[in-house]
């Protein structure tokens, strides 16, 4: 079954100057919203801190939880309600305290306060200040060597610079908007998430590589064609792939949005903007770039043509 007919010729790049438009405000957005937020919302795993998941087996009302953390001295601690019935979320940052006495003098603490109310303690993570800092460090080295292995291999494997400027350029935008996307929907930046970017990084540039071997390919088929044509031949001609591929990866993401729980929240709604963003800049973003590239720049030098 062919899901795109093998003659569908959409104009993609004729749509360029339009998209890049909508990028760039996407972008702008996304770093105002960062500046405005003052920055990410850190998770512990980067802040430093400590969170503790506790369930009640009876009905406990978010008050009467947050005067009992007040009761024992942790004034900043962030109360909420978390996943399924009676369960909390109590969330304690950038303590200078010893995290391991914090974290028993909690648990003490409010099982006496809730003797009526059994409690069970289902998850304690604890990540000092220098802990967190060193992970915010290495999250911040992970996203940046890839970007640099990632340029270098694809120019290598195209024999043109433009190409890994163009999966580079296209990277970017995907990260940035979903960073935007993080700051605006106030989700927590944890391990998780950065997780998340990852993924949205190989998944994004898999796909770009998948046009770009097309373009290679047509480059010799097509050789009295303009490059724009070929760019629009070749989107055309894997447009079923990326449909397919993209689709089946969003349906098992939104099955896990609404029905994995709330623990998995932040992951999924990352994941989701970050799917979307990622083929739409394989389109709009990558290709535009090799083309402004091999027209302006290259002029048609470069060693794929």
């Amino acid at each position: 079954m062919e899901l795109i007919p093998h003659d569908t010729r959409f104009d993609f790049i004729g749509k360029k100057k339009f998209t890049l438009w909508i990028s760039a405000i996407a972008i702008l957005i996304s770093f105002g919203s960062i500046f405005l937020h003052g920055g990410l919302r850190y998770g512990v795993d980067f802040s430093g801190g400590l969170v503790a998941e506790i369930k009640f087996s009876k009905p406990v009302d978010v008050s009467e939880l947050r005067s009992a953390t007040e009761a024992i001295g942790l004034k900043d601690a962030v109360v909420q309600k978390f996943g399924g019935e009676n369960e909390f979320l109590i969330r304690v940052e950038k303590s200078s305290s010893d995290l391991e006495a914090m974290s028993k003098s909690i648990q003490t603490s409010l099982q006496e306060q809730f003797k009526g109310k059994p409690l069970e303690i289902r998850r304690v993570e604890a990540v000092g200040p220098k802990v967190g800092k060193d992970l915010k460090t290495k999250a911040m080295w992970a996203v940046g060597l890839a970007f640099v292995a990632i340029l270098i291999y694809v120019a290598i494997r195209f024999h043109e610079f433009g190409y890994g400027l163009g999966g580079i350029v296209a990277l970017f935008h995907d990260v940035v908007v979903t960073f935007g996307a993080i700051s605006i929907f106030n989700i927590e930046f944890s391990l998780n998430v950065l997780a998340v970017i990852l993924t949205i990084i190989g998944f994004s540039i898999n796909d770009t590589i998948v046009i770009f071997d097309r373009v290679r390919e047509n480059i010799k088929k097509m050789r009295k064609e303009d490059l724009a044509t070929i760019f629009n031949v070749s989107i055309n001609e894997t447009l079923g792939r990326t449909i397919l591929t993209t689709g089946t990866v969003m349906m098992v993401v939104l099955i896990l949005f609404f029905f994995a729980g709330e623990v998995i929240h932040d992951f999924t709604i990352a994941l989701i903007v970050g799917l979307i963003t990622g083929t739409y800049s394989t389109v709009y973003i990558a290709s535009p770039v090799v083309l402004l590239w091999e027209q302006n720049i290259s002029k048609g030098k470069g060693w794929s043509r």
